[in-house]
């Protein structure tokens, strides 16, 4: 029996039902979109906190530390045993290699006193034998140092009367100003035992007392070492000058914070392998640079990091610290374990290697390995770094800004890859702070650094300290 066909009203009826539905599953379909499209964004959010987090993590795991950044010591959270040397190892045993020059206690041609230990009996029979003549056998030296005690020399003035009738009276030496004052030696001391060996005023007092039979009070440390900087200043004062005036040679610069009476101050240093100038200001930027240089070192390229007030400076040209981006890449390395990195890493200690086989005609005329390198850090700078690895793409592009200066130091001679030198001249304020403690005023932090300039660059030529500062402590001050 054949189906019977739905009527109008029946397919009428159907249609809106089927309207109906669709329109019901069109809502829902929307409402999913919705949802989808929440969830997306979600999923985005959740997957950036992810990587945040990520990297948050990977700080903890493989964190910034003395061994592989600038971070200094003081700042490792679990303070690493032992810094990592960025050397490679050479396979050599540790302490003095075969064949090197020794160094032992030899006995002075003219020793200051002899003692004679002749025999007076004999060791066998008891007999005198004081009035027998002896012979040579052997000889040996003992070096001390005397017993020190304080010598006092009084000066007197006296006056003559001429037969025309006047009178004539004598003066004091320019040093002898006062009734009882110290004399050279003790204030060159003082500043010997302060900028060089960084000792506190107490326990300079203890020296004296211990050492020099010398009762000095603190005041009277305190004064002696106002006067010997006042002398000194005219010398401090050459030492910038020399640096202003250099040519064809380099000058690095760094700076480090300190304290002065629990205010954060900063320590400027300005050297060469001839001299050194220090200067502390209460200014990290540009303003320190423009008051103490104000027309920067035309004559010269100026070795740093990458502090934007250093960039500032004029000069002939700058150098980035290579040490500094040898941490840095090292840091990179731990973290990311990237090859760009350690391509980098490995093309800066290939600049550094050259520069040691550089002669002075390469520097002048066109080198074939230089030039290689140049290519290479041009394509390593071109490379395109995954954005997820954001500390290794800020460094790329602080190395793009700053391309012009990263292979300086082969194309000068005198010009050094890394400022070490300048880190070594302000890491004895760091010295001194650990053990002398915070400056207590800017007179104390300005006779510092007068002071530290003078004997680093007496180290740096070669002379001994104490007769540097003994030569300034006989000069006429304005007392």
């Amino acid at each position: 029996m054949a189906k019977e066909k739905p009527t109008y009203e029946e397919l009428l009826n159907l249609v809106s039902q089927l309207q109906k539905r669709v329109e019901l599953l069109e809502k829902e379909f929307l409402q999913l979109k919705k949802e989808n499209i929440e969830l997306s964004k979600k999923n985005i959010k959740l997957s950036k906190e992810n990587i945040e987090l990520k990297e948050r993590l990977s700080k903890y795991e493989n964190p910034k530390n003395s061994r592989n950044s600038s971070v200094p010591p003081s700042k490792d959270e679990n303070r690493p045993f032992k810094t990592k040397s960025l050397r490679e190892q050479t396979g050599k045993k540790p302490g003095g290699q075969k064949g090197h020059k020794g160094k032992t206690l030899e006995m002075v041609n003219e020793p200051d006193h002899i003692e004679d230990h002749i025999p007076e009996y004999c060791q066998c029979c008891g007999e005198d034998i004081s009035n027998l003549p002896y012979e040579f056998v052997e000889k040996r030296q003992v070096i001390d140092i005397p017993e020190i005690k304080p010598k006092v020399t009084e000066h007197r003035i006296y006056k003559k009367t001429c037969n025309c009738g006047h009178t004539t009276e004598s003066s004091f030496p320019h040093e002898v100003n006062a009734s009882v004052s110290y004399g050279s030696n003790i204030e060159s001391l003082i500043g010997y035992f302060h900028t060089r060996q960084y000792v506190p005023f107490k326990r300079m007092q203890e020296i004296f007392c211990d050492i020099f039979q010398l009762t000095v009070s603190e005041g009277g440390i305190h004064y002696l070492l106002n006067k010997l900087v006042e002398k000194a200043y005219p010398a401090y004062e050459m030492i910038k000058s020399k640096l202003q005036k250099s040519k064809a040679k380099f000058i690095g610069t760094d700076e480090t914070g300190t304290k002065m009476n629990g205010e954060k101050q900063w320590v400027w240093t300005w050297q060469n392998d001839e001299a050194t100038f220090i200067t502390i200001s209460d200014n990290r930027g540009e303003k320190t640079i423009t008051d103490t240089f104000k027309d920067g070192f035309p004559g010269s390229v100026l070795v740093h990091d990458c502090w934007k007030s250093h960039f500032n400076t004029p000069a002939l040209s700058h150098q980035l610290c290579m040490a500094h981006l040898l941490r840095e890449l090292q840091y990179f390395e731990e973290r990311y374990d990237h090859k760009w990195s350690r391509v980098f890493k490995l093309l800066l200690i290939l600049a550094i290697h050259l520069k040691n086989r550089l002669t002075l005609n390469d520097y002048y005329y066109s080198n074939t390995h230089r030039n290689l390198l140049e290519k290479r850090l041009d394509r390593l700078l071109d490379y395109n770094i995954d954005p997820t690895y954001k500390e290794l793409v800020s460094f790329q592009k602080r190395m793009k800004k700053y391309r012009d200066y990263i292979f300086t130091f082969l194309y000068h001679p005198k010009v050094p890859p890394d400022n070490n030198g300048s880190e070594r001249a302000i890491r004895n304020i760091k010295v001194k702070q650990k053990i002398s403690g915070q400056f207590k005023s800017p007179t104390g932090a300005f006779n510092f650094a007068v002071l530290r300039s003078i004997t680093d660059t007496a180290l740096k030529n070669g002379q001994n300290i104490l007769k540097a500062l003994k030569i300034i402590a006989n000069l006429q001050g304005t007392d």
